[in-house]
C-alpha cells in the first residue's frame, strides 16, 4: 500500500466518524424537542388542534435539524478541501525540493540527471552531440575563508545567475553542491559548438563579482564529455566529463578540457598507483635510503640525506617524484615521512656525533601545526640529539604557506633542529626568505651545477650565490655534483659542501654505517 492510498483510508475514516458524530448530534437535537413538548407524556391524549401544533414544532426541529447537519457538513467539507489544498501544495514543496536546489534555485543533481538520461534516450542527429560540461570555480575556498559563507553564498547566486543568462534556451544549467555546477547542452553541432559553450562559461565569470561591499574574482575549470561519441551511459558522461575536469583544474586557471582516452588511462594508473602505494606502505615495503653529503675539502662524509626508494613488484623502481606526488595528494605523506624519519634516526644514532642526518619536509606537511611536535617526539623515543637533524624545505613550498611555515619552522628551530633551503635560486625572492626564516644552510640547485661548464652565467650566479650565503653567515652546499671539474670550480669559489654521482648515489642503512670504520665509530644519541 503507497502513501496515497494509506492517506485516502485515513480520509474515509475521519469522515465515517464525522458522519456518525452528526448523526448522534441529531438525535439528541430530536429527544431534546420531544421532551421539551411533552411528546411523550400526553401519547394518546392530544387533541386534533394540539396534534397539528406537535406536528409545526416537529416540522421546526426538522428544519433546525436539516440546517445543523447542512453547517457541520459544509464546514467539514471546507476544511477537508483547505487540508487537501495544503497537502497538495506540502507535495509540490517536497518535490520542488528534491529536484531543485535550494540556494540558487537552480536545478540539482537529481534533475539534471533525469534529463542527461532523457537526452542519451533521444540520441542527437549525425554529426550532432550532446555535451556535458562540469564546472568547478578557482579560489573559491579562500572567499569562503577570508569573508565567510554568507559571502561565498552570495558568490554562488552571482555565479548560478550569469551561467543561466549565458546559455542557450532549453540548455540546462545545474548546481551540484558546493562550488561545483554543470551544464546540459543538447543536440550540439559538434566538438567546436561545445567549445564554444565552455569558452562562453570562462567569457562570463572572468569579471569580478560583487559581494559583501568587495570584488571577488573567481576562475573556473571546464571539463566536457560528449554525448554519444564519448559514453552512452549517466554515470560513464559523468565520470569522464569529471576526468576531464580534473585536467582543467591542474592548470590552476579558468580552462577547459575534452575527455580524451589518454586522460582515462592515465587516471586509472594513477589509482591503481595509490593503491600499491597505500599497499607498500601497509606492509613497510618502502626503503630509506641515504644520499651521503660530502665536506668538499677534506673529503669526508659529514651527513647524509634520506629519502623513501620504493620498488615495486611488477613495475620495478618507481620514481621519487612520481609516487611522493600521489602520497601528498591523497595524505599518505605524514606516515610516510615520518616513518622515513624514524627509522632514519635510530640508523644515524650509530654514526659519529659529528655526522648530521638531513630530511625533507614536504609542502603539505607544514599545514600540519603537530609536526614540530611530532618530529620532537621522534628524535625523544631515538635518542637523536635535535642538534643532529637537518630539515630542508624547498622555496617553493614556503611560498605555498608562508605563514604556517614560518610557525613551523620556528618552533623546529627552537626545538634544536637545523633548518635548510633547498633548490636555492630557483626562487622568486630568496633574499626574503634567508632574512625572515632563519635558515642554516642553503643548497644551490643542480641546474645550476650541471650548467657551470657549459654557461658562464651559471657559474657567475652559482660564485654570487655562495658569496650571498657566506655574507649571510650560511653554510653552502651544491647538489647534482656529477664531474671533478663542477668539484673543483665550486671549492674554488668556497662551496663548502656537496653532493652528487661524483661521490656517490643513495645507499642503504648498512652502506651508510660501513663507510666509518669501527674503530673511530663513536656512537652517539
Amino acid at each position: 500500500m503507497d502513501f496515497a492510498q494509506i492517506w485516502r483510508v485515513i480520509v474515509l475514516h475521519r469522515f465515517a466518524i464525522r458522519n456518525w458524530s452528526l448523526l448522534l448530534l441529531g438525535t439528541l437535537v430530536a429527544f431534546y424537542g420531544a421532551f421539551a413538548i411533552d411528546l411523550f407524556e400526553t401519547e394518546g391524549q392530544i387533541s386534533l388542534q394540539l396534534a397539528e401544533i406537535e406536528l409545526d414544532e416537529a416540522l421546526l426541529i426538522g428544519v433546525v435539524l436539516g440546517l445543523v447537519l447542512l453547517s457541520f457538513g459544509a464546514y467539514h467539507y471546507a476544511k477537508q478541501k483547505r487540508e487537501m489544498a495544503r497537502r497538495i501544495a506540502a507535495e509540490r514543496h517536497a518535490r520542488e525540493l528534491a529536484y531543485q536546489d535550494g540556494l540558487t534555485g537552480l536545478p540539482n543533481r537529481r534533475q539534471y540527471e533525469d534529463a542527461l538520461q532523457a537526452a542519451i534516450s533521444a540520441p542527437p542527429r549525425a554529426g550532432a552531440a550532446h555535451a556535458i560540461f562540469l564546472i568547478d570555480l578557482n579560489g573559491f575556498k579562500q572567499i569562503n575563508d577570508v569573508h565567510g559563507h554568507g559571502i561565498g553564498d552570495e558568490v554562488l547566486i552571482v555565479v548560478a545567475q550569469r551561467l543561466s543568462a549565458a546559455m542557450r534556451e532549453g540548455d540546462m544549467v545545474a548546481r551540484f553542491g558546493g562550488d561545483e555546477f554543470a551544464i546540459l547542452a543538447t543536440h550540439l553541432a559538434g566538438p567546436e559548438a561545445a567549445t564554444n559553450v565552455a569558452l562562453r562559461v570562462i567569457e562570463t565569470l572572468d569579471p569580478a563579482i560583487t559581494a559583501g561591499g568587495a570584488l571577488h574574482r573567481v576562475g573556473v575549470g571546464v571539463g566536457i564529455a560528449l554525448v554519444p561519441g564519448d559514453a552512452n551511459t549517466i554515470e560513464e558522461a559523468l565520470r569522464k566529463a569529471d576526468v576531464a575536469l580534473y585536467r582543467a583544474k591542474a592548470e590552476r586557471r579558468s580552462a577547459l578540457r575534452f575527455f580524451e582516452p589518454e586522460m582515462d588511462a592515465r587516471v586509472r594508473e594513477r589509482d591503481a598507483m595509490e593503491r600499491k602505494l597505500r599497499d607498500a606502505i601497509d606492509a613497510d615495503r618502502i626503503e630509506t635510503m641515504y644520499l651521503p653529503t660530502i665536506n668538499l675539502k677534506s673529503q669526508e662524509v659529514i651527513g647524509f640525506e634520506v629519502a623513501p626508494r620504493w620498488i615495486d613488484p611488477e613495475q620495478g623502481e618507481v620514481a621519487l617524484e612520481r609516487f611522493v606526488a600521489i602520497a601528498e595528494e591523497v595524505g599518505l605523506i605524514h606516515v610516510l615521512a615520518e616513518r622515513i624519519l624514524r627509522q632514519a634516526c635510530e640508523a644515524a644514532r650509530s654514526w659519529p656525533k659529528r655526522v648530521m642526518l638531513s630530511a625533507d619536509i614536504y609542502p603539505s606537511q607544514l599545514k600540519d601545526a603537530l609536526l614540530p611536535a611530532r618530529i620532537v617526539r621522534i628524535l625523544a623515543e631515538t635518542g637523536l640529539a635535535p642538534d643532529r637533524l637537518e630539515l630542508e624545505i624547498t622555496e617553493s613550498a614556503l611560498v605555498a604557506d608562508m605563514e604556517n611555515a614560518q610557525v613551523v619552522l620556528g618552533a623546529l628551530r627552537a626545538a634544536g633542529v637545523r633548518i635548510a633551503l633547498d633548490n636555492f635560486g630557483t626562487g622568486y625572492s630568496s633574499l626574503y626568505h634567508l632574512r625572515n626564516f632563519k635558515i642554516d644552510k642553503v643548497k644551490i640547485d643542480s641546474s645550476f651545477i650541471h650548467a657551470m661548464a657549459s654557461e658562464r652565467e651559471s657559474a657567475s650566479i652559482v660564485s654570487a650565490l655562495v658569496g650571498l650565503g657566506h655574507g649571510l653567515g650560511l653554510t653552502i652546499a651544491a647538489e647534482g655534483i656529477d664531474a671533478s671539474d663542477q668539484e673543483s670550480s665550486l671549492i674554488d669559489s668556497g662551496c663548502e659542501q656537496g653532493q652528487g654521482g661524483l661521490f656517490s648515489g643513495p645507499i642503504s642503512a648498512s652502506a651508510a654505517l660501513s663507510l666509518f670504520p669501527p674503530i673511530k665509530r663513536d656512537i652517539a644519541g
